[in-house]
């Protein structure tokens, strides 16, 4: 596991915790804005894992928006 791991991993956990969808939702498209330039720097390892990470904050942000529809009902 390599240090993006675990960063990743507590901010995951942080933003879980949190229950921000907002902030959820900007740590993903931080983690898009990142990747782009690595992409052109042809460096794709660390450029795809931003990306999943996006990913990964995106699909965090849409569970903790339902879970708060829900909540509200």
């Amino acid at each position: 596991m390599k240090i993006q791991d675990i960063v990743f991993l507590i901010l995951f956990a942080l933003l879980a915790y949190k229950q921000s969808p907002k902030l959820s939702a900007k740590f993903g498209i931080i983690a898009l804005i990142v990747a782009i330039p690595l992409f052109t720097f042809w460096i794709f390892f660390t450029a795809e894992r931003l990306v999943w990470y996006a990913a990964a904050f995106f699909l965090l942000c849409v569970a903790q928006e339902l879970l708060r529809k829900s909540d509200k009902k």
